[in-house]
């Protein structure tokens, strides 16, 4: 093994330990030790590659939330097809498929959610940092979509509104699946996210309803 690929091993192990810890518990709540015996390596190695715990944090939403985020948009938009426009029932169906049935694995899933609610709760430089990286590019992207559809009459902060409450509704069947599956008393399966889909188109469009500018089927 050559010296640069056993950095490069050292260095990626830094960073999936430093992710789990960090979702686990925190930014504030974890430290530098703790992340050096969970990647059997020591201090020098964690100041060698990175240089602090700020940036050590920082490159685990670049290497890690990001790069997870960048999967799921392109699910989303492999999940649209070709055809252009879309209409927003299609819109949202992609939108919720890819969350409730994407590419990510439940253990990638869970961590994803864990980090941003985690950095939600306790914002670091990490959520501007995403914000302007990955939320706000995908959110113009989604508006670019939907406007064709809209009232001749919506404001701009009207339509991101719209955007942001039928992320709120997927996001929160995607996170609360266990609360969910107690309340419904229903196994969080295929048929149940399928359903989960059609809920959330339904639901979506009739909050769409108010900008649109005739029928949004």
């Amino acid at each position: 093994m050559t010296k640069d690929h056993e950095d490069e091993l050292t260095k990626e192990r830094i960073l999936n330990e430093a992710e789990i810890l960090f979702a686990q518990k925190g930014y504030k709540s974890v430290n530098i030790r703790e992340i050096t015996k969970a990647a059997n390596c020591n201090l020098a190695a964690v100041n060698y590659y990175f240089g602090s715990k700020k940036n050590l944090y920082l490159d685990v939403f670049r290497s890690r939330w990001m790069a997870r985020a960048k999967r799921l948009q392109e699910f989303f938009k492999s999940s649209l097809g070709s055809i252009s426009p879309n209409s927003p029932a299609k819109i949202v169906e992609a939108l919720a498929y890819t969350f409730l049935k994407g590419p990510l694995s439940e253990e990638e899933r869970h961590r994803h959610h864990q980090l941003i609610a985690r950095e939600m709760a306790q914002p670091t430089e990490a959520l501007e940092m995403i914000i302007d990286q990955m939320i706000k590019p995908f959110i113009k992207e989604l508006s670019d979509m939907l406007l064709p559809s809209m009232s001749k009459d919506i404001t701009k902060e009207e339509l991101i509104l719209n955007i942001l409450s039928m992320f709120a509704i997927v996001l929160y069947f995607n996170f609360a699946r266990k609360a969910v599956t107690s309340i419904i008393n229903r196994p969080y399966d295929s048929e149940f996210k399928t359903k989960l889909i059609e809920h959330i188109i339904n639901f979506s469009l009739y909050g769409l309803s108010g900008s649109q500018k005739e029928e949004l089927k």
